[in-house]
């Protein structure tokens, strides 16, 4: 009978390990806090997208909800992608950082090729055809996000070392950068760069060397700036935009006058008066003024705030994340979209040079959602591979 009994408890234990190797394994479910508030972003921005363009789509196309249907059809498009990357196991995308980081290359090459490359307001940006166009340099963010992922998790400490750590991870950067620089598209191409700084300096690089390699590159920068009329102008604008407000100053102009007539609650949503062809890029670039205008400043600070939780909670998962790959990748994609949101916000207020950075989640642009969305679902998805009940 004790033998009996010993067996007994043998299998009795053998079943606990077994379940509690089963808990370990299992993954945690995901994080509606964040899952929430990017459903919230989305929302106000097809709102924001329906008023803003209205006018437009109505004056050009005779269909006021022109741009708010070519918007649910790329998020359309953006679910299914972010579907598909939410379901994956993201330590398999490991293997595919170099040949995206070559395929994302080969594309913005491909843009700046005359017939390739579609042209319009004096850029080159996309390619594909008509609605079915799509802007590589979105694409490239994710494509260098997962490089540079990639990259340090394989250099663990090595990115401490100049030679071998940082300026590798810059060049490729670089690399990426000025295609897109020569679009030209200088939001983008200093977006990346912003990108890769942040990334870096999470990863463990010295600061001292991070701020030897941006001062080389102000000289580059300047050059990029001085040698052209149409950026010189956007630059003097952003220090005076009242000197020449009808040319150069315009877009800042026009802004401004937005902010200003919202007050604290704002017009009433629709109600924008900007939008009725005063404000340019009015539901792309500049679509927070008219957000700021109709709803007002609470409005406004709402967004930020829905910002800034998504920051606190996708940082939070960055932390808990099992392995030093998805720590990183995760810091990329967190870094990408709060840099840009907090660039785009800096723009529409004066705080910042134009640059035709759009507001993630809440601008048209279906490339820019798609981008966007699936940099969440990575997120989401890190997240669920930490081990069930550790912190996040």
């Amino acid at each position: 009978m004790l033998g009996n009994a010993r067996v007994a408890g043998d299998r009795r234990r053998s079943v606990g390990g077994a379940r509690t190797a089963l808990r370990a394994t299992r993954l945690a479910p995901p994080d509606i806090v964040l899952f929430a508030t990017i459903a919230a972003l989305v929302a106000i921005g097809l709102i924001m997208i329906y008023s803003a363009s209205s006018a437009t789509a109505y004056a050009t196309y005779r269909d006021a909800a022109y741009y708010l249907k070519r918007q649910l059809v790329w998020l359309v498009v953006a679910l299914i992608a972010a579907a598909l990357v939410y379901r994956i196991d993201y330590r398999k995308l490991r293997s595919v950082a170099t040949p995206g980081i070559v395929l994302t290359l080969m594309a913005l090459v491909a843009v700046l090729v005359p017939h390739l490359g579609q042209a319009s307001n004096g850029s080159r940006r996309w390619l594909g055809a008509a609605a079915l166009s799509f802007e590589p340099s979105e694409l490239a963010k994710l494509g260098l996000v997962l490089f540079l992922a990639a990259k340090l998790a394989v250099l663990g400490e090595g990115v401490r070392s100049l030679v071998r750590g940082v300026v590798p991870c810059l060049l490729i950067t670089s690399a990426v950068a000025v295609p897109v620089l020569l679009e030209p598209d200088m939001g983008t191409a200093s977006l990346l760069i912003f990108t890769a700084f942040g990334m870096l300096f999470c990863a463990g690089a010295r600061i001292e060397h991070l701020a030897m390699c941006a001062l080389s590159m102000l000289p580059v920068a300047a050059l990029a700036i001085g040698s052209s009329a149409y950026k010189r102008a956007r630059i003097f604008a952003f220090l005076d935009p009242w000197k020449d407000p009808q040319n150069a100053g315009f877009h800042i102009v026009q802004s401004l006058l937005a902010l200003g007539s919202g007050g604290l609650l704002g017009l009433g949503l629709g109600a924008s008066r900007q939008k009725f062809f005063y404000l340019p890029e009015q539901y792309t670039d500049f679509i927070f003024a008219i957000l700021r205008e109709e709803l007002g400043l609470l409005g406004a600070l709402g967004v930020i705030a829905l910002f800034v939780i998504f920051a606190f909670r996708a940082v939070r998962i960055a932390l808990a994340a099992p392995d030093r790959f998805g720590m990183l990748l995760a810091l990329g994609c967190t870094l990408l979209i709060v840099i840009q949101a907090f660039v785009n916000i800096g723009v529409v207020t004066s705080s910042w040079p134009v640059t035709g950075v759009p507001l993630p989640f809440v601008s048209f642009g279906g490339t820019s959602l798609v981008v966007s969305l699936v940099a969440v679902a990575l997120i989401i998805n890190i997240g669920r591979h930490r081990s069930v009940g550790a912190a996040g």
